[in-house]
């Protein structure tokens, strides 16, 4: 009971952070960290653990589902370059670096060094896609960061596990590191695997709660099997959730589809912010794993990882950024992407959830484990708070051109369906036909000039005033006793459907906070 009552503060808590953020446009995984951090110093503050296993499972696995559903497999064949570059060649870049720190400075063994690298190296893809979020910006620079968000966790838990094997085991063999070896690509097969036989059963449950049901079994299920299978369980999910993305919408109703995307906007936002209070709230327990004699020199060692991870990202990002400038060839078709471009990308690495999930979950007696995990912290909020914080002023100071390529893309997309649309009118000359004709017509001649076709209009404003003179009467029915309440949602559903058909996408978005 004190577990939920304590969950239920901290919601609480996060709905007002999130009011806060919004209005400060400070993006919310910074808010919540920073709050997580404060009340942990609080001596009555709740002290809520966080099991590391079920942390990846519960927090990591939504959000690469939804960072992944949304990044085409044709994204990460377009972005290869930028994406190795970041997502392999940076995570091995700034392991190594934290690790020759960590042997060099700390006295960590060799193995453990390069586990604490492998820790801090990847950035977070919940904390990208929240940060993200609340910026204009290149449309082409958010999908790498995005992309990169997918594919380093990978890299990083590759050699993370390498590294934690070679220090706890007394002979490393062959096969278990030939197991590791193919835990990645068995992982993207195994995701491609179960998203085959989703897609077979998920029909059979259409249009019922035990759809939805089923939905999070399998996302959340494809995450524990791999790891039982000791398959790359970040790989695993991405490769399920591009293959749902890909062949799942075409199988779904309407009314399927905008069910299960309203609950999993829910919930995967509820999970995040969960995620980033909890990482403040670890602050005092890792903290306290010190005595005062070593405090000072572990958070000053960590202070110094935190620059190496911040500094090498930066460092090597702007090199790419100059070499690919100077070599355009190295990106074939794709533009190099600008100098402010490279610095936004250099600074945008705020690491999160599993970060701090897979230090904790490190075995009890591992070489420097309490330094490790205080540095992963450091890391953490250190980026959530510094990189979050400067995050909207960089952009505002780096003065990013308005990218119009996606509204330009959607109104072409428009165009193509209406006149799809048209053309299946051919021929047909009644009444009807013509009157529908008519509208498409209407509608074209409107997205032309790059406007929703529901959006303007005598007959939408018509159409949207009715609905609000049927609303009223509706509740003044209910109110009068005319109408019992089982038909007053029953109608009041219709009408929200139809008021939804009536208006454009942005004026009925829910906002983020």
């Amino acid at each position: 009971m004190a577990l939920f009552e304590n969950t239920l503060i901290l919601v609480l808590v996060a709905i007002v952070l999130l009011q806060v953020s919004r209005r400060l446009a400070i993006p919310y995984p910074t808010m919540l960290a920073l709050a997580g951090v404060l009340v942990a110093a609080l001596p009555w503050a709740p002290d809520i653990a966080i099991d590391p296993h079920l942390a990846l499972a519960l927090f990591i696995a939504p959000a690469l589902l939804d960072a992944a559903y949304d990044f085409a497999p044709r994204e990460a064949r377009r972005f290869w370059l930028p994406l190795f570059a970041l997502a392999a060649v940076a995570v091995v870049l700034t392991t190594a670096a934290v690790a020759w720190a960590g042997v060099a400075i700390a006295g960590l063994p060799l193995a453990a060094a390069i586990a604490l690298g492998a820790l801090v190296a990847p950035p977070d893809a919940a904390a990208a896609t929240a940060m993200l979020g609340r910026f204009s910006l290149p449309r082409r620079t958010v999908t790498v960061l995005k992309g990169e968000s997918l594919f380093n966790d990978a890299v990083a838990l590759l050699i993370f596990s390498a590294a934690v094997v070679a220090a706890t085991s007394t002979e490393t063999s062959t096969v278990q590191m030939l197991g590791i070896a193919v835990a990645v690509p068995g992982g993207i097969a195994f995701g491609i695997l179960l998203a085959g036989i989703y897609l077979i059963i998920a029909p059979y449950l259409a249009g019922t709660l035990g759809g939805r049901l089923f939905e999070f079994v399998g996302s959340f299920g494809t995450w524990i099997i791999a790891e039982r299978l000791h398959l790359s369980a970040v790989m695993t999910m991405v490769a399920f959730a591009m293959t749902l993305a890909r062949y799942g919408p075409e199988r779904q109703s309407p009314h399927d589809r905008i069910h299960s995307y309203a609950i999993w906007e829910a919930v995967v936002f509820l999970l995040n912010v969960l995620a980033f209070l909890l990482m403040g709230l670890q602050a005092r327990a890792i903290v306290l794993r010190h005595n005062l004699d070593d405090l000072w020199p572990a958070l000053s060692f960590a202070g110094l990882v935190l620059l190496i991870a911040i500094v090498v990202r930066l460092a090597w990002v702007l090199c790419y950024n100059r070499v690919v400038n100077y070599w355009p060839r190295l990106v074939g078709p794709l533009t190099p992407p600008t100098l402010a471009q490279g610095i936004l990308v250099g600074w945008c690495g705020m690491r999160g959830v599993l970060t701090l999930a897979a230090a904790l979950a490190l075995p009890m007696g591992f070489p420097g484990r309490d330094l490790i995990l205080l540095c992963a912290l450091a890391v953490v909020l250190g980026t959530l708070i510094l990189q979050g914080l400067t995050l909207g002023p960089l952009i505002t100071l780096l003065n990013f051109e308005l990218d119009e390529s996606f509204d330009e893309s959607v109104t072409k997309t428009r165009l193509a369906l209406l006149d799809a649309a048209i053309g299946d009118l051919a021929g047909n000359e009644t009444d009807a036909a013509q009157n529908l004709r008519a509208l498409y017509q209407a509608d074209r001649a409107t997205v032309e000039k790059g406007l929703h076709p529901r959006a303007v209009g005598e007959i939408n404003d018509l159409r949207r005033d009715g609905i609000a003179a049927k609303r009223a009467k509706l509740a003044a029915m209910r109110r009068n006793g005319e109408i019992d309440d089982d038909v007053f949602h029953a109608v009041e559903e219709e009408l929200d459907w139809i008021e939804l058909a009536a208006s454009p996408p942005d004026w009925v978005e829910i906002e983020e906070a």
